[in-house]
């Protein structure tokens, strides 16, 4: 048995998130006051009582979203369950899996991550940027309706999430435009995501830059045990490689299904989401075709109970 652990990023957050696991435990909410502390407000309030709009700004969603992976990670070693062999994070989720493999330490990376956060907002104000998910169409296909859409503005294909789900950033009108063009080519559905920016597109090289000159003033160490895979869907080697991963996983593609072969083609039998929601659980599914992997999304108490008999834990909730 090999066992893999993924953290979601922007897009899964919502209104209650963690609630059902923070009753089994403090080290849910400790772990949000420890974030708060960091940030000067109260993260976990945000969390479970909104508002939604506030919870969905990135300044926001990316300290939480990197709480909630390290919250459930913590619980999970709480209550016994082995140390993962292998992790991989989408987008923001890589800071998660870093933190978790011991490279980054927690309240650095609350900083970091809300430092990337403002970054990123101050790239392309409120409004003037979107993101949306185009379902049902090849990536060829996507791409295709991007070019068209551009119009001299940006509009590219950013995450390659799973076969027929790829999501686009850009301008907001050239965002709006490509949903149109990939509308007429055939694609099943277009939604657009609460996020406030446009990531991993092109727009963000002026936020990499400042996080590149972040980065380097910040302690960042080898990872500890687990192999943690970055954005150019490779083992991270050492602190260099850490930071130029960071960096260049803001203003580039995902390549999340490549990401999912890799880890399988490792050796991986077991994959858990590390997290709130299941986004990555259902995007695995789609890639995983041939059902090599076993997958839990350790969303609730129950969900951990069973991830943790799984993998022969004798943990109990």
């Amino acid at each position: 048995m090999s066992l893999a652990f993924v953290f979601p990023g922007q897009g899964s957050q919502s209104i209650g998130m963690m609630a059902s696991l923070a009753k089994g435990s403090p080290v849910i909410q400790a772990t949000f006051a420890q974030a708060s502390e960091v940030l000067g407000y109260d993260l976990w309030k945000l969390c479970q009582e909104g508002p939604e709009l506030a919870l969905n700004a990135t300044e926001c969603t990316q300290p939480a979203m990197l709480a909630a992976g390290v919250a459930t990670y913590r619980l999970w070693r709480e209550r016994g369950g082995t140390q993962p062999d292998m992790m991989a994070g989408h987008s923001l989720g890589e800071f998660s899996a870093l933190v978790a493999a011991g490279s980054i330490e927690f309240r650095t990376a609350v900083a970091l991550v809300k430092f990337r956060a403002q970054a990123m907002q101050m790239a392309v104000p409120r409004g003037q940027g979107a993101m949306a998910a185009i379902l049902g169409l090849e990536d060829i296909d996507v791409e295709a309706a991007c070019e068209e859409a551009a119009q001299g503005e940006v509009v590219e294909a950013v995450n390659f999430n799973a076969p027929g789900q790829v999501v686009i950033a850009g301008n907001t009108a050239a965002v709006a435009r490509a949903i149109a063009a990939a509308t007429a080519r055939g694609a099943k559905r277009a939604v657009p995501l609460p996020i406030s920016v446009p990531s991993h597109s092109s727009l963000m090289m002026p936020a990499a830059i400042r996080l590149r000159e972040q980065l380097e003033k910040v302690p960042v160490r080898a990872t500890q045990g687990p192999a943690v895979y970055g954005v150019e869907i490779k083992e991270h080697v050492g602190a260099e490689s850490i930071r130029a991963g960071l960096v260049k996983q803001l203003h580039t593609p995902v390549y999340w299904a490549a990401t999912v072969r890799t880890i399988i083609t490792a050796g991986a039998t077991h994959v858990f989401e590390c997290g709130p929601g299941r986004v990555l659980t259902s995007l695995n599914r789609r890639v995983d075709k041939n059902r090599n992997l076993a997958m839990i999304a350790l969303e609730d108490p129950k969900a951990l109970q069973d991830a943790l008999t799984a993998v022969g834990s004798t943990g109990r909730i």
